[in-house]
């Protein structure tokens, strides 16, 4: 899917959510610069991998939070964890570096990638910001509602504290 499918499923879904579009961004430190209107419930994606190449995972935190991948192995007990590369990204979710977001697992055909989701954006308000498989827009939408279209799709969710 790409974002204008996003929009289109979500609203076919009738999931409420809302739109900022802006200049493109590839990290935290250029989304910072852009006026959003829930700052606060960005979220941060990370795709790695196994030691092996076998298992995928999209670890998904607010922004400002830094993941430690030797602890969150530890915790979530996997094998080591490094980086995915592009050529996995585009393969497994098509998606370009600097648009990773876990509505990207809607591309996921084998269902392969799997989501950890920090806990934290269950607390408060139960928002979360992330790009609609484009980084040229941050779509807010609540977080009990980007885990039932994961499942619905079926990839793994795993919401966990990170």
């Amino acid at each position: 899917m790409n974002k204008q499918e996003i929009y289109d499923y979500l609203r076919q879904e009738n999931i409420w959510h809302e739109i900022t579009e802006h200049e493109a961004v590839y990290n935290m430190a250029e989304l910072s610069n852009i006026e959003v209107p829930y700052p606060e419930y960005d979220a941060k994606n990370l795709f790695v991998r196994d030691d092996k190449k076998r298992n995928y995972y999209l670890i998904t935190v607010k922004g400002d939070k830094r993941v430690n991948l030797k602890e969150f192995r530890k915790i979530n007990n996997t094998r080591p964890l490094s980086f995915a590369s592009a050529e996995d990204l585009m393969e497994k979710m098509n998606l370009i570096p600097g648009a990773v977001t876990p509505l990207g697992l809607l591309n996921d055909a084998e269902c392969k990638v799997t989501l950890f989701l920090d806990k934290e954006f269950l607390d408060d308000k139960g928002l979360i910001g992330v790009h609609p498989n484009d980084n040229t827009a941050t779509v807010w939408l609540k977080v009990s509602d980007l885990v039932k279209l994961i499942q619905q799709h079926g990839n793994t969710v795993n919401v966990v504290r990170i």
